[in-house]
């Protein structure tokens, strides 16, 4: 199925694993010019670059500096040509793995997350709107952000507060926010998010060997299975989409099965 996104320049940010490799890879099957964002290791993008050689070019960047945001999006503009970019992923991010009660949270924790998973976003979002300003018109018309938030976002997290915190931020108040802002500089522009529940990636492996974190998972989830990458990426690749979805903005799309919510209590919890 055609998507309309042949030789529509696509800026991937943390594509060098997990759904934005998977997310990656869909964009250029569907044609795309991808700029493939990593923060310090390309290795898993180099067979992309072995097939695609003429459609996707690795970005290196901390994209917690402002500096180094402004030059990351002169890269990718450079690296195809002149080219804008037209839609982006904003899917970098981090997790803190021990669990950490916000009654003992460090203000440095706290800090922390929020200037990779908000601040850093934000950043990423205005140069990608300030970019969009000069571009041609025919060009402004396939204007998308896709950003990747999370059940912690709507259901909360506890003893992940702080990163609870900053996906409910994105998956509402700066989508919201940005949808309407977007059409100012390009009238077709569309705002959404995805959001995912556990995926099954290398970095969640290790925590779903542990049948207590599976059960609680899965207890109020119908499907009774953990997300693929490319589940993830099939969603981002469609909301990118200007045929499949161009009536479609300001939209937070949860991929996690159908889950109802958290299991808190287990039997021996209660009295």
């Amino acid at each position: 199925m055609d998507l309309g996104l042949k030789d529509v320049h696509v800026l991937v940010t943390g594509a060098s694993g997990g759904i934005g490799l998977a997310t990656t890879r869909l964009f250029l099957s569907q044609g795309a010019l991808v700029s493939a964002h990593y923060r310090s290791n390309s290795s898993t993008l180099q067979p992309l670059t072995a097939e695609y050689p003429d459609r996707i070019r690795g970005i290196q960047a901390d994209l917690e500096s402002e500096a180094e945001v402004e030059k990351a999006f002169k890269k990718a503009v450079d690296a195809f040509g002149g080219h804008p970019v037209q839609v982006i992923v904003i899917n970098h991010g981090a997790w803190e793995s021990k669990d950490v009660p916000l009654a003992e949270m460090s203000l440095n924790q706290w800090n922390t997350s929020l200037s990779v998973l908000l601040t850093s976003p934000f950043m990423v979002a205005r140069e990608f709107l300030k970019g969009l300003k000069d571009a041609r018109a025919e060009l402004k018309d396939k204007a998308s952000i896709v950003m990747i938030g999370s059940t912690a976002g709507k259901y909360g997290e506890a003893n992940h507060a702080d990163y609870a915190a900053c996906k409910s931020a994105m998956m509402y108040g700066l989508t919201l926010s940005l949808k309407n802002e977007i059409v100012a500089i390009a009238p077709k522009g569309r705002v959404n998010t995805v959001a995912p529940g556990w995926v099954f990636t290398p970095l969640a492996e290790e925590a779903l060997k542990d049948p207590a974190v599976v059960y609680r998972s899965l207890a109020t989830t119908p499907l009774k299975k953990f997300a693929q990458p490319i589940d993830i990426a099939t969603q981002i690749v469609m909301l990118s989409s200007p045929i499949v979805s161009g009536h479609v903005t300001g939209q937070v799309v949860m991929v996690e099965g159908g889950m109802e919510g958290r299991l808190l209590n287990r039997p021996e919890d209660l009295p």
